[in-house]
């Protein structure tokens, strides 16, 4: 009977099952979007949703906590500072699991494990003086041609 244990076992002893949801949650956290198995997701949602949760609280204790789960410290430098203050108005749900289709090779069920407060991301606008850019172009490729009838 399996009363009162949670979680599920991914066909992995302890230590190498510990260890794959540890990389999950590390990836999660880096690239704030990521794409493996459901059953994976479910269960690497609950160790990022607790960091984020360390994260939001900051203190030294949780920082060290934090840090023996991930051992990176840039990493836990990056959710003390920059992840964990975008979910400051939230009370939970930090992440989203979206269904993606099944794998070719096995038909295992594949998913999309993201951050539901993305980083904003800052585009750069080229300048309006664009007529500038096209003379400068010009006048270099007649140097060039100079440069090149000199030469020769």
């Amino acid at each position: 009977m399996r009363h009162k244990i949670a979680g599920s076992t991914l066909n992995r002893k302890t230590s190498h099952r510990k260890a794959t949801v540890r990389d999950i949650a590390k990836a999660t956290l880096i690239h704030e979007q990521i794409k493996t198995t459901k059953v994976k997701a479910k269960e690497a949602r609950k160790l990022v949703d607790k960091l984020i949760t360390l994260g939001k609280k900051g203190t030294l204790a949780e920082k060290r906590r934090a840090f023996a789960i991930l051992c990176d410290h840039k990493l836990v430098s990056n959710l003390f500072n920059e992840t964990s203050p975008r979910f400051k108005e939230r009370n939970g749900g930090y992440t989203r699991i979206i269904k993606i289709g099944n794998r070719r090779g096995d038909n295992a069920e594949v998913v999309l494990l993201e951050l539901t407060e993305r980083k904003p991301v800052v585009v750069e606008t080229a300048p309006a003086d664009t007529s500038a850019k096209a003379e400068k172009t010009k006048s270099s490729k007649k140097e060039k041609k100079e440069k090149a009838e000199n030469a020769g």
